[in-house]
């Protein structure tokens, strides 16, 4: 079963993540299928970049999300997309004035 997981890629006392797509089974630092994508929690507010197409892609073949990956789209991704609805609703009531 392939899982959606974040695994640690910055130096000591300086964490960075990929968020990539690798078998269930396997370790966390072995070789994955895909990067989905980057986090980065040193910045403020934390950096999140993810491929969602891809991402909605791995999910519809039946990868399971980590409990980590689950927290950090729920947190970051569902803010990100209300922000670009409304950005999107604000464009279409201007062009609609």
């Amino acid at each position: 079963m392939l899982s959606i997981r974040m695994t640690r890629v910055g130096s000591k006392k300086k964490p960075f993540f990929r968020v990539v797509v690798n078998e269930g089974r396997s370790a966390l630092q072995s070789r994955f299928v895909e990067n989905l994508g980057t986090y980065n929690p040193r910045v403020k507010p934390a950096k999140v970049e993810l491929n969602r197409e891809r991402l909605q892609y791995w999910l519809t073949k039946g990868a399971k999300a980590s409990d980590s990956v689950r927290t950090l789209l729920a947190r970051h991704l569902t803010r990100d997309l209300s922000a670009s609805a409304e950005a999107t609703a604000d464009k279409s009531a201007g062009v609609a004035q």
